[in-house]
């Protein structure tokens, strides 16, 4: 059931990324087209970079799912099965742990039950907690900074539901080739 649910959060993340691949060529080549008639618009470069880190953050997320990561394999390549099953697991492992950690790290980061305790006033809960993730604007765009940090509690999530399907899958790993199981 797990392994269903990461499968789907992976199908959703990858078609994100997709969108969002296209949005930076979008983007850039509309910065490229009003550079060049000299009338830059300058948001555009940092709309380009925010889309940018969203994909690829979206994208290592699936590529965990599907196994896909990049890997140093010189020393599993030459175990034999069962050793390269002991150590897919121990990557499993290893991915689960960080996992673990990007969500406490996020969790406190952006802190949301001092927020709440706060009423949601931004000004108490940076006076209460000396954290002002909540007040920095971006450069051009004029969005709060926190909307676009957003991605990494999305990633986090998802790495942590793809570490954990994993490990909790004993199936033998397919490392080249992997895909989404539909």
């Amino acid at each position: 059931m797990l392994k269903k649910i990461s499968n789907a959060w992976a199908r959703v993340e990858l078609a994100a990324a997709a969108i969002l691949a296209v949005g930076v060529m979008v983007l850039i080549l509309l910065n490229v087209v009003t550079r060049t008639a000299g009338a830059p618009i300058y948001w555009v470069d940092e709309a380009a970079i925010y889309t940018m880190v969203w994909m690829t953050f979206l994208g290592a997320s699936a590529a965990i799912a599907m196994r896909q990561q990049v890997a140093i394999t010189i020393l599993t390549d030459v175990l034999p099965s069962s050793g390269q099953r002991v150590a897919a697991k121990l990557v499993d492992l290893a991915v689960f742990v960080f996992a673990v950690a990007m969500v406490w790290f996020c969790w406190r980061w952006f802190n949301p039950w001092a927020l709440a305790r706060n009423g949601f006033d931004v000004m108490a809960f940076q006076g209460s907690t000396f954290n002002f993730i909540y007040a920095e604007p971006t450069s051009t765009l004029g969005l709060e900074k926190w909307i676009i940090w957003l991605v990494m509690p999305i990633f986090s999530g998802g790495v942590l539901l793809h570490a954990t399907a994993h490990l909790l899958n004993f199936a033998p790993p397919k490392t080249q080739g992997a895909e989404i199981a539909t």
